[in-house]
């Protein structure tokens, strides 16, 4: 005689019973098959379906308890959804266990296939993550160690001092200058493409050249040695920031994380250059209060407050975004073009447009392409937020009616004024 199991079936019939007495198990199934049997046809007569492997072994779970008996049918199928339903409202005719008065009600058909499903999903979930902790990890490490050897790999040599850079020291309008060839490779490890060195403490004449057209951050470490640099480089070449390593450490020493804060740090160069002087004047003023009497450090703190101010409202102006006539004209014309329309174009390399969006979607959009964005034009206003998600997905330029943001190391920032 054929038989299916639990886990053969596809469907699972679940029956509740009550018996107003006491009877055993066989008394049950014998109702099962005697009072059904001719009451829903030969092609569905459970003796036969059994006989076929249609339908399972069937399971009586019964207690008794004051003289009473109750427990659950339980009835295994491999019948489609119909003739399933069909034999569970079968059962629900039996009205007597021997002696007894009984009643049965089909609680419910469950889908063996669903509770399958269920497993599938819930131990593909423990394989993925199983996955994740034990693989990936390897992975993005490899993928780390390549990028860094690439970047590693971009270091050139620039000018006829054969200054160790980066590999858009040329093409950059803004450029990092640092203390040796060691300081750039840890620059270029972390992304930051536009370092070029020094190679010693004199300033080359190929770094005085690219002051004179280019906005210089100094990098230097935070060290006396570092501070000497940024007075030598100051006499004689014009530096728009200053940036020093956290004291004691060095450039080269330098996490990505302590690269970026330094960065966003920095310093205008002629405050740099001021807060060193007050800091030698302090000094020299410490020394001379041991010999000289107080009316004479008064005059000097009062000198160094006159120089502060006076040096301080003498820093140079912003310096505007260089862009060339071809660009102007092109962004003047898509910026007009945009005007009250509060929409955005977005550019590649070649200058193509990519898409035009709502300003409301623009971050979305930026963050959905991910690269492949050369230029962002839009009507509206330049934002921090902008600018940083700019940043990490490589977009060169930024046009739009005004900004609240004046610059950044990696984005052109252009305003309709600009223009």
């Amino acid at each position: 005689m054929g038989k299916i199991g639990l886990v053969a079936a596809k469907y699972i019939v679940h029956s509740n019973i009550t018996i107003e007495g006491t009877v055993d198990r066989p008394d049950v199934i014998g109702a099962v098959f005697g009072q059904t049997e001719g009451l829903l046809g030969e092609d569905l007569e459970l003796r036969e379906l059994q006989r076929n492997g249609k339908i399972g072994r069937i399971e009586v779970n019964l207690t008794t308890k004051s003289g009473k008996a109750s427990g659950e049918i339980i009835i295994p199928s491999s019948l489609d959804k119909a003739e399933t339903a069909i034999i569970a409202a079968a059962l629900e005719t039996i009205q007597r266990i021997g002696p007894c008065n009984a009643k049965v009600v089909s609680k419910n058909i469950e889908d063996v296939r669903t509770s399958k499903r269920a497993y599938v999903v819930d131990r593909a979930k423990e394989l993925l993550r199983e996955f994740t902790d034990n693989v990936l990890p390897d992975s993005q490490e490899i993928t780390e160690e390549v990028s860094h050897s690439v970047r590693m790999m971009e270091l050139i040599e620039y000018g006829k001092d054969r200054l160790a850079a980066g590999p858009i020291i040329e093409e950059s309008d803004e450029i990092i200058v640092v203390e040796g060839r060691a300081d750039v490779l840890t620059l270029l490890k972390n992304g930051i493409k536009n370092p070029i060195a020094l190679n010693g403490t004199s300033v080359p004449q190929t770094i005085i050249d690219l002051s004179k057209r280019k906005e210089v951050t100094v990098f230097v470490d935070g060290d006396r040695g570092g501070d000497l640099i940024i007075k030598e480089i100051m006499s004689v070449a014009e530096i728009d920031y200053i940036v020093k390593a956290p004291d004691g450490k060095e450039v080269e020493e330098l996490t990505k994380k302590e690269i970026n804060k330094a960065l966003r740090n920095k310093v205008a160069a002629e405050q740099s250059k001021l807060e060193i002087t007050r800091s030698t004047t302090t000094a020299k003023t410490s020394e001379r209060r041991t010999t000289a009497p107080r009316t004479a450090a008064r005059t000097t703190r009062t000198t160094t407050a006159t120089k502060y101010k006076t040096e301080t409202s003498a820093r140079p102006p912003i310096r505007k975004a260089r862009i060339t006539p071809t660009e102007t004209k092109l962004y003047k014309e898509m910026i007009d073009d945009l005007v009250g329309t509060r929409g955005a174009y977005i550019l590649d390399e070649d200058t193509n447009i990519l898409g035009k969006v709502p300003t409301s979607e623009l971050a979305t959009t930026i963050k959905s392409l991910k690269s492949g964005i050369n230029t962002v034009i839009f009507d509206g206003e330049i934002d921090i937020d902008l600018v940083k998600l700019s940043e990490r997905v490589g977009i060169k330029n930024l046009v739009a009616m005004s900004s609240k943001v004046q610059r950044s190391m990696k984005v052109k920032i252009i305003t309709k004024a600009d223009l």
